[in-house]
């Protein structure tokens, strides 16, 4: 099992201009005065500043983790086994690949090797690109390739160097998506700084390195800031076509380098949709924004040979429903309050009946099965009924996949950071409730507008957007702790220009009636810079201390078992056991694999539950039946799964397969009344008594304290 110990001692601004709160409403007032000379040098300055800042933080973001990762795992002195296995589970399988076409004869034949490969999935070939989002592996092989660098800098270093170096592009995205917000760098500063401090909820790259969120994150990071850019009124139209083709670049980028793209973009889409029925956005701009993420899908779809998965997806279903919809109801937004209410519910009707309609039909045709272990998980997640299905469970029982711990609250609560968040979303929530009202009631009751504006101010429409971005995705977190990630960089963005934004001041200010304009302005720079200091002089401290901790990476039993792979068994062998446990096979002694952590697929989710059988109650002739049926040499048994003890009751792999299975659990406790007991004892325990109907399949041919191994006989 892989541990972390100490190491041994060896050697070893402003924005170029604010918006005015005058333009909550869709439709711009007329035009701009433009700026005194004067304004426009300070201006200059400014962004300036403001860029260094920005650039300098990432920067010093990518840095920051790049150090944790080498302090935490003498990345520099370790062996290249040693290496490869600190890419755990699913990394493991992606970086495998990355080194497979690094070490190919060519780039041609290294390409071949990933359209028709082999050694993924025991007798039987597949297309990895269609399979899994790996164009990032192909690309950043090929640009090592091609550059003179390789006696400079190794692989793996390429690789991750490169991965660190998104970490700068996603603070600078952060950054510049705040300070657009509030129309001052300093809330960029502020995001920036949370973002650091809150490091343990905002990212785990320094750890997980080649897994696709942390590939992705950075370039959604980047559409959302030119998605805020594009809200903004006043736009040139060159200024906004080249806005939407960042928006089309980062969007197709985000989608190529994670599979769960489609479930992302369709929140995002949800918010659009939200906002656009209650007026607060331009409908045009929200047309465009659909259209580009049905084109970036599209197009990735394309790259992925035609995968059926993204065809299927939600996405399109939704984005093109709502396009329907609104050709069919043109008249949507006219009408007083009662009638706009009516035709809101109707449209919201018809778009979720066509999205349901248009994803049967597809998914009919394609007969596509994909991605339904998801919809299963998310059935009994929500209490939809309880299941029995094993791979809805295995999610079920995963903390990833659990709901947000309330840890979590605290640890961002220490920096100011949640308490801020909290604030700002109540206000700001407050606020859009006023307009969507005001919207709704009909655009022309001008007294009702001038009533409102004597108390409140009214919302922009990046303002609005960032806001239902925030509350979609903060949904998802709470459901789902892996997804944390999406919302907690938002929530360093959206708290920062709250604490820095002339609107929500100047609210406050006139609800105290204490409102002036250079009282705002005061507020506005004194507080985020006070909050600055704050978490400077408490957290600085800390940071140093961890910089300066060393440890280093130890795992000798999953170093034993992959250097006796390499040295003891054929080029060609076929390894069966865990999917994680396969991935660091693959990467580490390139053998073919029955199974792997790649779960996006029917048939491999059937064929892993089917391995899984070696950690059932079944009888020696089953299982091996099983495991021949799949080509497999070997067998690898993992004492931490077989006698497992990190989940309760009714969560261990062993309970899941007895339940799937029919069988009675393990342990004291309640069972289901139509669960039986096993004729046969649990596979993994009995098979290391070496009682004869064991060893006339199976022979022990490599053991340590964590791992056992297990040639298969081949009968005739």
């Amino acid at each position: 099992m892989t541990t972390i110990r100490q190491r041994r001692v060896g050697k070893g601004t402003e924005a170029a201009e604010d918006q005015p709160s005058e333009e909550t409403n869709v439709k711009p007032p007329g035009k701009i005065p433009p700026d005194p000379p004067g304004g426009k040098l300070w201006n200059i300055f400014s962004v300036t500043v403001g860029g260094i800042f920005a650039i300098s933080l990432g920067l010093l973001t990518s840095v920051y983790v790049a150090t944790l990762h080498e302090n935490d795992l003498w990345f520099s002195n370790i062996k290249e086994v040693e290496r490869e296995i600190s890419f755990r589970t699913e990394c493991g399988l992606y970086y495998s690949y990355y080194k497979q076409m690094i070490q190919a004869a060519s780039i041609q034949q290294g390409l071949h090797g990933l359209v028709y490969d082999n050694k993924t999935e025991s007798v039987r070939t597949i297309n990895i690109l269609e399979r899994m989002n790996v164009y990032q592996e192909v690309f950043l092989s090929i640009l090592y390739r091609i550059l003179p660098i390789q006696q400079y800098l190794e692989p793996v270093y390429f690789y991750i160097y490169t991965l660190f170096g998104l970490q700068a592009v996603y603070v600078i995205a952060l950054y510049v998506t705040s300070w657009l917000l509030s129309g001052t760098w300093l809330s960029g500063l502020l995001a920036a700084c949370w973002y650091v401090t809150n490091r343990v909820d905002t990212t785990r790259v320094e750890f997980t390195i080649p897994l696709r969120e942390n590939w992705a994150l950075p370039f959604f990071a980047v559409q959302i800031a030119a998605i805020t850019y594009l809200l903004r009124t006043h736009l040139q139209p060159a200024q906004e076509r080249l806005t939407l083709m960042v928006v089309f670049i980062a969007t197709f980028l985000f989608s190529l380098t994670w599979q769960f793209n489609q479930f992302m973009m369709l929140i995002q889409a949800l918010a659009l949709f939200i906002l656009d029925c209650l007026d607060m956005l331009p409908t045009a701009k929200v047309t465009w924004l659909y259209i580009i993420q049905i084109s970036g899908l599209l197009l990735v779809c394309v790259l992925q040979f035609f995968n059926s998965m993204i065809l299927g997806s939600l996405l399109i279903s939704f984005n093109v429903s709502v396009l329907i919809a609104r050709t069919i109801q043109k008249n949507l937004k006219k009408g007083g309050l009662l009638s706009r209410l009516g035709k809101l519910i109707l449209h919201v009707l018809l778009v979720l009946c066509l999205t349901l309609l248009i994803n049967k039909f597809i998914k009919k045709i394609l007969n596509l099965e994909s991605d339904e272990h998801i919809f299963k998980f998310l059935k009994a997640k929500f209490g939809f009924g309880a299941t029995r299905d094993f791979d809805a469970n295995l999610y079920l029982c995963e903390e990833a996949f659990g709901l947000l711990p309330l840890n979590t609250f605290s640890r961002l609560s220490s920096t100011l950071l949640f308490y801020v968040y909290g604030f700002v979303l109540f206000l700001l929530t407050v606020a859009a409730v006023i307009v969507a009202f005001r919207n709704l009631s009909g655009s022309n009751q001008a007294q009702l507008k001038e009533k409102m504006e004597e108390y409140t101010v009214t919302l922009k429409p990046d303002a609005a957007y960032s806001l239902v971005h925030t509350v979609l995705f903060g949904c998802l977190a709470l459901s789902t702790m892996r997804m944390k990630y999406l919302w907690t960089s938002h929530m360093c963005v959206f708290a920062s220009f709250g604490l820095c934004s002339t609107e929500v001041w100047k609210l406050i200010l006139k609800c105290l009636h204490l409102y002036t304009c250079q009282r705002t302005q005061v507020i506005k720079y004194s507080v985020p810079i006070i909050t600055l200091l704050y978490i400077s002089f408490k957290f600085w401290p800390g940071i140093m201390d961890e910089l300066s901790e060393l440890r280093e990476f130890y795992d000798p039993d999953t170093v034993e078992l992959m250097n006796w792979i390499k040295s003891n068994t054929p080029n060609t062998a076929v390894f069966a056991g865990s999917m994680q446990l396969l991935a660091g096979v693959k990467l580490c002694t390139g053998r073919t694999l029955t199974n792997h952590p790649h779960y996006e697929d029917k048939n491999l989710r059937e064929r892993t539950k089917q391995i899984y059988q070696i950690y059932a109650k079944r009888s020696p002739g089953e299982v091996y039946g099983i495991l021949r049926a799949f080509g497999t040499d070997y067998v690898i048994l993992e004492d931490s799964i077989c006698y497992e003890r990190r989940h309760s009751r009714g969560c261990r792999l062993r309970d899941l397969l007895d339940v799937a299975n029919g069988h009675i659990m393990d342990g004291l406790g309640e069972n289901e009344p139509d669960l039986k007991p096993s004729l046969y004892p649990r596979f993994c325990e009995e098979i290391k008594k070496n009682l004869p109907s064991y060893t006339m399949h199976f022979t022990r041919v490599f053991q340590n304290k964590t791992f056992h191994v297990y040639k298969l006989a081949k009968h005739k």
